[in-house]
């Protein structure tokens, strides 16, 4: 049995805020948009250029309270060619960003960066 994967829901606050981030600082397209007012929830696909996989941003309407993200969730990735230059790109964005750091014994290939929600995307050297 063949799986393919598919998409990776995160909910959100601010949709406008989200998608700002998604697009902006990491280059993300908006791929699809379903609107359910009855239901007051918005759904928006998104994906990169290759649009093999897509992450949605799931907004309902008037939050009361940020959502928890709980200790089981980590993060999600991206890769890009030029890590350097992607990490000062995020700070001058205004992003909390970590440090360059590798795995124990390795070079720095990778950061993260915090979405408006609080999620973490890291940020992978392309090989």
């Amino acid at each position: 049995m063949k799986f393919k994967m598919l998409h990776t829901c995160i909910r959100v606050m601010d949709l406008e805020k989200s998608l700002r981030f998604y697009t902006e600082a990491l280059g993300l397209k908006e791929t699809r948009r379903k609107d359910f007012p009855e239901h007051e929830f918005t759904l928006v696909y998104l994906s990169d250029e290759d649009g093999h996989y897509e992450v949605e941003l799931t907004y309902n309407y008037n939050p009361e309270k940020p959502y928890v993200i709980g200790n089981g969730f980590s993060h999600i990735a991206v890769s890009v060619e030029d890590l350097e230059a992607s990490r000062e790109r995020h700070m001058e964005m205004g992003y909390e960003v970590t440090k360059l750091m590798g795995l124990p014994g390795s070079p720095p290939r990778y950061y993260f960066v915090t979405d408006p929600d609080g999620y973490d995307v890291e940020v992978i050297r392309a090989s």
